[in-house]
This record gives structure tokens, C-alpha cells and sequence, in this order.
């Protein structure tokens, strides 16, 4: 498994019981942020999630693995 797919979610001052309830709470919250919008509306808020995210990572080789990591298989 790359690094890059090593689970990484923290919430600071937040215990968790479960290694993969941050993961879910990440889920949950990606669910939620498409509630009640149309396919188009959806697409949108993804695109601009991702590039919000990019730009907060900033780390170029990182972006780079993600993005070949994310093409494989499609």
C-alpha cells in the first residue's frame, strides 16, 4: 500500500474507539455535502473540493502520486 492510501484522518482533541471512525466521519460528512443536489450540482462541488484540497496539500510529488493512484482503473 502507497503512503499516500495509508489512512491519515485526525480530528485535533478528538478520541476515537475504532481505527476507522475518522474515515467514517470523513464519509459522512462527503455524503452530506452532496444531500440535495442534482448530478451537475454535484460534479461542481467535487471539482471544487478537489482543488481546495490541492491547493492545501501544495506538495507537488504528493498531488502527482494521488493523481495516478486515482486514474489506475478507470
Amino acid at each position: 500500500m502507497s503512503l499516500i492510501t495509508t489512512p491519515n484522518f485526525t480530528e485535533p482533541g478528538k478520541r476515537y474507539f475504532r481505527a476507522f471512525s475518522p474515515g467514517d466521519d470523513f464519509y459522512e460528512l462527503l455524503i452530506d455535502m452532496h444531500h440535495d443536489l442534482s448530478d451537475e450540482q454535484s460534479a461542481l462541488a467535487n471539482a471544487r473540493l478537489i482543488l481546495l484540497l490541492a491547493n492545501h496539500i501544495g506538495d507537488i510529488p504528493v498531488l502527482r502520486e494521488a493523481m495516478k493512484i486515482a486514474r489506475e482503473g478507470v
